[in-house]
């Protein structure tokens, strides 16, 4: 279903608010996205996310570890990153890969910001 906030947007615009509403980590938003552009280079996947960006409804942070009240080990989003920062920090390939070890420390997620959160799903 198409919602009326969103129905402006490309599938591959979709695909990454999905991944930023789970606030999964960055290469999540793989799976949602359609050939070729799910096998694209970082460069290439920017392109994509970084008008998203500009339009202030997602953030691109680190990784971070966290622990929660009853001391269990995990992760959650850090501060995000400036915008002048993001170019190059995407641009990486590896950037948009899983980690072999499973560790997301200092990998990147992306989060909706409160613009974001308003728009209907």
């Amino acid at each position: 279903m198409v919602y009326p906030a969103t129905e402006d947007m490309t599938s591959e615009e979709r695909a990454f608010m999905i991944n930023a509403t789970e606030i999964d980590v960055l290469p999540g938003v793989r799976g949602d996205l359609p050939e070729p552009l799910a096998s694209a280079s970082g460069a290439e996947l920017a392109a994509v996310l970084l008008p998203l960006v500009d339009k202030g409804w997602i953030e691109v942070c680190p990784v971070v570890p966290w622990t929660a009240p009853d001391g269990s080990e995990g992760y959650q989003p850090g501060p995000a990153f400036p915008r002048e920062d993001l170019p190059a920090l995407l641009a990486d390939d590896g950037r948009w890969e899983y980690a072999e070890d499973r560790d997301f420390t200092g990998g990147l997620t992306l989060t909706l910001t409160e613009a974001g959160e308003r728009i209907p799903r």
